[in-house]
C-alpha cells in the first residue's frame, strides 16, 4: 500500500512538473514572440510602416510584423482575438465598438497614442461637377436633392460604422444640410473606395489619403472639402492594442510606442516626407501612386472638376507637431461618442467619461512621452469647436451640445 501511494505522490509530482515547465516555456515564448501590427493602406499608416523601414523597431529592442489588413473590421476582430497585438486604426473606433455601434458591446480596444491629424476628405462623383464647387457648402444640399428627386436614391460610403470617417461624412451632410434619412450610407473598405466609385456604386465618399487623390488622378471625383477644413488638426488614426498584451507585455509596447513616436517626428519634416511617400506608396504598402501620396502629404492638393490646386500650409497631414498630435485625449473620445447620440446610433447617452477612463492608455502615454522629453499638452477636457460647425463641445457636458445641434 505504501508502494502503491509513493509510486502515485511521484508521478504526480512529475505531471506538476512538466505542467510548470509547459506553463514557463509557454510563457517565455509568448514574451518572445515578435509584436504583430496591422495596417490599412492608407497614407497615415505611415508611423508604423516608417517606423519598421527605417529600423527604429530593432533600434528599441522589439521585433515588430507588419500586416496588410482588408478592412476596419478585420482590424478590429483580429485586434480582439489577440490575432493581431495592434493596429494603425480609426480613433473612434474603440468607443464604436465598446458602445456596440460598430461591434459587441463592452469589448475593450486599448489607445495607446495618436498616430496623425487632417488629410482626410469627402470625394463627390463627376455627377456634381460644376453644380458644387470646394468649400461650397450651401451648394451640396440642393444638388442632392435634385438627384433624389431624379434618381430615387443618392449614396454615400464611409469605411466603419462610428468610424472617423463615418463622422466626418455625417458632419458634412449636417453642415450642408443633406438629410441622412433619405440618403443611403453604406460602409466601404478604403482600398475599395476608387474601384466602387468608378462603377457608379456612390455619390460621394469619405476616406483617407490617398484615395481622394486617386479618384482625382483618375478623373472620377472631385475633392468637395478636406476633413481640416471641417475640423483643423481633428484627431485621426491612432495606435490600437490588445487589451492582454497592453497589460502582459506592458514593456514591449512601451518599445513599439517610442519606435512609432520617432517615426512621427521623422515624418513631420517635410524633407523627409517624399522618400516616405515613394516607401509606402509601394504594392506591400498602400499600393497607391507615389506622386499623389506625395503631394497631399505636402499640402498640395489637386482638387480635380476644373476647381484648381489647394495649398494647406500648416493644416495638412500631421503626425507629431511638438507633441501636440501624439497625445491621446480623452475629451476627443466623449466628442465622438456625442455624435453616436447625435446621428442616432445611441438611444440614450453612455458614460463618457468612464469608457474613455477605461479605454485611453493616458498615462502609459505621458511615461513614454516623458521618458522622450516630448512635451505633454495640457488641453484635454477643455471645450473646444470644430471649423465649420461654431458649436462650442464642453467634454464636461455633452448633453448642452446635443441640446444644440439636435434642433
Amino acid at each position: 500500500m505504501k508502494k502503491i501511494f509513493s509510486n502515485t505522490t511521484q508521478i504526480l509530482k512529475r505531471t506538476l512538473l512538466i505542467v510548470l515547465f509547459t506553463v514557463s516555456v509557454g510563457t517565455i515564448s509568448a514574451q518572445n514572440d515578435p509584436v504583430k501590427l496591422g495596417f490599412i493602406p492608407l497614407t497615415d499608416c505611415s508611423p508604423i510602416v516608417m517606423a519598421k523601414e527605417l529600423g527604429l523597431f530593432k533600434k528599441y529592442g522589439v521585433e515588430v510584423v507588419v500586416t496588410k489588413e482588408a478592412s476596419w473590421a478585420n482590424v478590429r476582430d483580429k485586434i480582439l482575438t489577440g490575432e493581431l497585438d495592434g493596429a494603425h486604426c480609426l480613433y473612434s473606433m474603440p468607443f464604436s465598438v465598446y458602445t456596440g455601434v460598430g461591434g459587441k458591446a463592452g469589448s475593450e480596444m486599448k489607445i495607446a497614442m495618436m498616430l496623425n491629424v487632417n488629410g482626410q476628405a469627402i470625394t463627390l462623383s463627376n455627377d456634381f461637377c460644376g453644380k458644387v464647387g470646394f468649400k461650397q457648402m450651401n451648394k451640396v444640399a440642393p444638388v442632392v436633392a435634385a438627384k433624389l428627386k431624379a434618381e430615387k436614391e443618392v449614396t454615400f460610403a464611409m469605411t466603419f460604422p462610428g468610424g472617423t470617417h463615418d463622422l466626418w461624412l455625417r458632419n458634412w451632410m449636417a453642415i450642408a444640410g443633406v438629410n441622412q434619412k433619405t440618403s443611403k450610407i453604406i460602409t466601404i473598405p478604403p482600398p475599395q473606395m476608387v474601384a466602387n466609385m468608378k462603377v457608379g456604386n456612390m455619390d460621394g465618399y469619405c476616406v483617407g489619403e490617398p484615395w481622394g487623390g486617386v479618384a482625382v488622378k483618375q478623373r472620377i471625383g472631385f475633392t468637395q472639402v478636406a476633413s481640416q477644413d471641417i475640423w483643423k488638426d481633428h484627431p485621426e488614426k491612432a495606435l490600437v492594442v490588445n487589451k492582454t498584451f497592453s497589460e502582459k507585455r506592458r514593456k514591449d509596447l512601451v518599445k513599439v510606442m517610442k519606435a512609432v513616436m520617432e517615426a512621427c517626428i521623422w515624418l513631420d519634416n517635410p524633407v523627409n516626407r517624399k522618400k516616405a511617400a515613394a516607401i509606402i506608396g509601394k504594392i506591400p504598402y498602400v499600393n497607391a501612386p507615389a506622386d499623389v501620396i506625395e503631394n497631399r502629404l505636402m499640402g498640395k492638393y489637386d482638387l480635380g472638376c476644373k476647381l484648381g490646386t489647394q495649398v494647406y500650409a500648416k493644416d495638412y497631414m500631421l503626425f507629431h507637431k511638438g507633441g501636440m498630435v501624439n497625445y491621446p485625449r480623452k475629451s476627443h473620445a466623449i466628442w465622438a461618442m456625442a455624435q453616436f447620440v447625435r446621428f442616432g446610433y445611441l438611444k440614450a447617452a453612455p458614460n463618457y467619461k468612464a469608457i474613455a477612463d477605461k479605454l485611453i492608455l493616458q498615462d502609459l502615454y505621458e511615461e513614454v512621452a516623458k521618458s522622450m522629453k516630448i512635451k505633454v499638452p495640457n488641453d484635454d477636457m477643455k471645450p473646444f469647436s470644430l471649423t465649420m460647425d461654431k458649436t462650442v463641445f464642453d467634454p464636461a457636458n455633452p448633453a448642452a451640445y446635443l441640446k444644440v445641434v439636435k434642433k
